[in-house]
């Protein structure tokens, strides 16, 4: 089964629209109603979804960084800072992620992209 990602609302919208255009299901906040939400809010909603959140914000990654020290489950974050690579190089890991991996794997999961 593929990797659904759930894209933060910092996230660029040429990332998405890349990914999508991929054949990635890679769903917006923004879409789904929940951009004006708070980051655990967020993070919780991926979870229930079965998606891995993919942000360009640092704070939600400290986030989901003290959730796995509390245990606190959640469906992964992907986290990629917005100067650390193009936007090409963000779709192209997203993809990989999404395409090679399991949703199981990335279970309270945090990495930064790109590899």
């Amino acid at each position: 089964m593929a990797v659904a990602l759930y894209m933060d609302v910092h996230v660029l919208q040429p990332i998405t629209d890349q990914l999508q255009r991929r054949g990635i299901d890679a769903l917006t906040s923004i879409e789904d109603n929940y951009a004006e939400r708070e980051d655990d809010d967020l993070l919780e909603r991926a979870r229930a979804l079965g998606r891995v959140l993919f942000t360009q914000d640092i704070r939600f990654k400290a986030l989901a960084e003290v959730w796995q020290r509390q245990g606190r489950p959640f469906g992964g974050l992907l986290f990629g800072h917005q100067l650390g690579a193009t936007i090409g190089q963000f779709v192209k890991d997203l993809e990989l992620i999404a395409k090679a991996s399991e949703p199981e794997e990335w279970l309270n999961i945090v990495e930064h992209l790109p590899f």
